[in-house]
């Protein structure tokens, strides 16, 4: 197995952790027991946070991480990964299998000012009408009509997909991409799917 997944860095005013980003959960955490000792080493005058880089983690292996380093050392541990799904929350791109996602049924439909966001998938067993907002870092899929806002691959997964019995947003997104849909484009046929190609665009179908 390789052994070489975490670099430790240090500098002025922090410590940095840099994660491969093709590194597994299991492989991280058993690479950083073993690293532990030379960590608390960097610790015995100060205490600086402790930067979490390269990889975009889950919200529960961030808490494993963090849970790990901070039984051996009382220190702020921090993540360059977004807690917050969105546009404003991604700062880098990745591709991963998606048959695998957790998934979340959302039982009826949603109206204008509410919004619902899940770390996986979203299924919504009813409509998203306009004003309201669906969130998901995998696939989102509405078994009624799309009026409002949906973002898939919220934190940045250009494989996720967006479907509905038809899709008749203004707006929807994919990881950082933005799609804005104009009427014409809704006239010709009912759009039920949409995902990214290898120009990096957002196809409705």
């Amino acid at each position: 197995m390789k052994e070489n997944n975490i670099m430790i860095q240090t500098k002025k005013d922090k410590v940095i952790l840099k994660i491969e980003d093709t590194a597994d959960q299991k492989q991280i955490l058993q690479e950083l027991k073993k690293k532990m000792t030379e960590l608390k080493k960097l610790y015995q005058d100060e205490t600086t946070p402790i930067w979490v880089t390269g990889k975009i983690f889950k919200n529960e292996e961030m808490e494993q991480i963090q849970e790990m380093i901070q039984k051996v050392i009382e220190v702020e541990v921090k993540f360059d990964s977004p807690k917050i799904l969105g546009l404003h929350g991604i700062k880098k791109t990745f591709s991963k299998e998606i048959a695998t996602s957790e998934t979340k049924f959302h039982r009826g439909s949603l109206r204008s000012g509410q919004k619902v966001e899940f770390e996986g998938s979203l299924v919504i067993l009813g409509d998203v009408n306009a004003g309201a907002e669906v969130l998901a870092s995998e696939n989102i899929i509405v078994l009624g009509i799309l009026r409002g806002m949906a973002h898939a691959g919220a934190k940045g997964n250009k494989e996720a997909i967006i479907a509905a019995a038809s899709i008749e947003s203004m707006q929807i997104r994919i990881a950082n991409i933005v799609k804005e849909i104009e009427k014409e484009e809704l006239e010709d046929e009912i759009k039920t799917c949409a995902y990214i190609n290898e120009e990096d665009e957002i196809i409705l179908e």
